[in-house]
């Protein structure tokens, strides 16, 4: 807002006091304060509106036109202390270039009371250029200022953090939940540019905003982005960036009015769902075990009387047991009774993961972290916030893994790999083995800080040799489970085979029991069940000549082929004596066949 007073004068200098009296007559019949001063700055006459304003006396120079020399310094002490360098600045410049300057300021009148007014100074020339007076006009402004302050309050009030930018968006305004949220002040903000090195945008969505931003300014159209904007402690955090543009009658921009709102907490929901929904996959592809935990006997009430007051906590739980004793159906037994029955329950098999990418599974990893790297990833922890993580084989951890996994322990907190970054989070850890961890930590092959970390609340699965009695309700149950899945009918269970059953020492547990039954119901012919009986014999080695027993499978032929070799190179694993060298593979694929074979390398070695 401006105002500029145009004046004609006959400015014959020989006459300069009848001017300057005309001047004078002139500005007090002007409705507005106005004054004007010597070329050198010196403020010689100000109407008596703006005398009245002032509170000035009948009797004061200013009132008469004298130029006292110190009249325009005088002037300043109206003015509010907060804006008299400001002011000083403006006139200062307009008297060194007799350019004409513009400046709002707080001005005390008669009642001691500050109002805002708009000041504007014209350089008064006469026909050569000469420049004979500085004229100015005072516009209070004090309505519009209170609009502008009630504005800025509500946009203060307002979640969202507010900008306004110019039409070639040049950084004017931003309301205070956004200078707190970057860190910043008004002038620092300003400074920087939305999009180009160093502003608060995401290196990865710098390009993009100044591209659709370029774009924008030609189109003059509202758009909108999703963008991450640094906050004050070095984070990034998820914003849906609204601009819309506000056009003069011309149709030409004159402001960009941007609005951020906050969608990080969306953002994180719909990564982590995108994990649960590949966890729910990879679960639905894996068989599994039943559906209910069946049985009724002690040892197996024991177990869930366990879990049904472990269940009600947050307490850390190691489950153990042998091979298929069901320690994956008793860990979600305990999510399911939990307080976090309704979020995700998620099940890492830590034997399965390549020991190079068990960091990155686990704590996830940012764009360009690693070779092949192409996007940032949540890691499973992140995609069971709030739930619960299943960590099985956890005997099989990499002692890299184990220092990452008892720091998430001891400070609810993880890094992706290729950030430094800590990220809080809230999952309940429970975590089983089929081995003897105790011994593993007398051996230095787990932590024992990590072992007492996840020991809180241990529970032991009972073998199924230990709970015989529970037998006879999981065959009829899973009989009836396999029989419905292939579409046979099944009403009677042979008493030769009940008795084999039960007599059988399972050592696979009741994942062998369910096998062997799926296998019996599909080569089933009548309505009776019947399971041959060579399949309960269980294979032994036989030595001959002192040498390791027959080899019965692949498996157990390239177990028998690693511990050999480890028995010759003394446990080595690397190095030209070594167990890989002698059989004449790398050291990184020895060693994974080793942690998949449940071999102990550390047995090998001569104390």
């Amino acid at each position: 807002m401006g105002c500029t007073v145009y004046l004609t004068f006959m400015t014959d200098v020989s006459h300069i006091g009848l001017f300057e009296a005309q001047l004078q007559a002139t500005l007090d019949k002007i409705p507005a304060y106005t004054w004007y001063a010597s070329p050198s700055g010196g403020l010689t006459f100000v109407n008596s509106r703006c005398a009245d304003y002032l509170g000035l006396p009948s009797d004061h120079p200013l009132r008469r036109g004298i130029d006292t020399g110190a009249a325009g310094d005088a002037f300043l002490a109206f003015l509010h202390p907060d804006d008299i360098d400001e002011t000083r600045r403006v006139w200062s410049n307009c008297l060194k270039t007799g350019s004409p300057g513009e400046a709002t300021f707080r001005a005390r009148n008669a009642a001691g009371v500050y109002r805002w007014s708009l000041c504007r100074a014209e350089p008064l020339r006469d026909d050569d250029g000469t420049l004979l007076h500085w004229i100015g006009v005072h516009l209070d402004i004090q309505d519009r200022k209170e609009s502008e302050m009630e504005l800025r309050q509500i946009l203060d009030l307002t979640p969202q953090l507010i900008a306004v930018l110019g039409p070639k968006r040049e950084r004017l305004y931003v309301n205070h939940p956004a200078l707190t949220y970057l860190g910043t002040t008004l002038e620092e903000w300003g400074r920087l540019v939305m999009g180009e090195p160093g502003s608060e945008a995401h290196p990865e969505d710098a390009e993009r905003i100044k591209a659709v931003g370029e774009r924008a300014i030609v189109s003059g159209l509202p758009y909108e982005l999703e963008v991450r904007l640094r906050a004050a402690d070095g984070s990034y955090r998820w914003f849906l960036v609204r601009y819309n543009p506000v056009h003069d009658e011309q149709g030409q921009i004159k402001r960009w009015y941007v609005a951020c709102t906050d969608i990080d907490d969306r953002k994180r929901a719909e990564e982590r769902m995108r994990n649960e929904t590949i966890a729910l996959r990879e679960d639905q592809d894996r068989a599994s075990m039943f559906e209910e935990i069946v049985g009724s006997s002690p040892a197996l009430e024991r177990v869930l009387a366990q879990v049904a007051k472990v269940a009600q906590t947050d307490a850390t739980v190691l489950i153990l047991g042998e091979t298929g004793t069901g320690k994956e159906l008793v860990a979600r037994a305990i999510h399911k009774r939990s307080r976090r029955s309704t979020a995700a329950f998620i099940r890492v098999n830590c034997a399965a993961i390549p020991p190079s990418l068990i960091a990155s599974e686990l704590f996830g990893h940012e764009k360009g972290a690693f070779t092949g790297a192409l996007q940032r990833r949540l890691g499973r922890f992140e995609a069971a916030e709030g739930g619960t993580i299943f960590l099985d084989e956890i005997g099989e951890l990499p002692p890299e893994a184990q220092v990452a996994l008892l720091r998430v322990l001891q400070e609810r907190e993880i890094e992706r790999v290729g950030s430094s970054h800590s990220i809080p989070v809230d999952v309940r850890v429970i975590a089983a083995t089929n081995r003897d961890l105790e011994a593993a930590v007398e051996r230095g092959a787990f932590r024992e800080d990590l072992f007492y970390r996840l020991n809180v609340f241990p529970v032991r699965l009972p073998p199924l040799r230990e709970r015989a009695e529970d037998i006879p309700i999981l065959v009829e149950y899973l009989v009836d489970r396999y029989a419905k899945q292939v579409g046979k009918t099944i009403r009677n269970i042979a008493k030769q085979t009940m008795q084999a059953l039960q007599t059988y020492d399972w050592p696979g547990n009741v994942r062998e029991l369910q096998n062997v039954i799926e296998r019996a119901v599909v080569l089933s012919e009548g309505e009776t069940f019947v399971v041959d009986g060579p399949w309960l014999r269980r294979k032994r080695s036989r030595p001959s000549n002192g040498t390791a027993g027959a080899v019965t499978t692949l498996a157990a032929g390239e177990k028998a082929l690693i511990e050999a070799a480890l028995k010759e190179s003394q446990g080595r694993v690397a190095g030209p004596r070594g167990a890989a060298a002698k059989l004449g593979i790398p050291r990184q694929t020895l060693e994974w066949k080793i942690r998949n074979l449940n071999i102990d390398k550390l047995a090998f070695r001569k104390s």
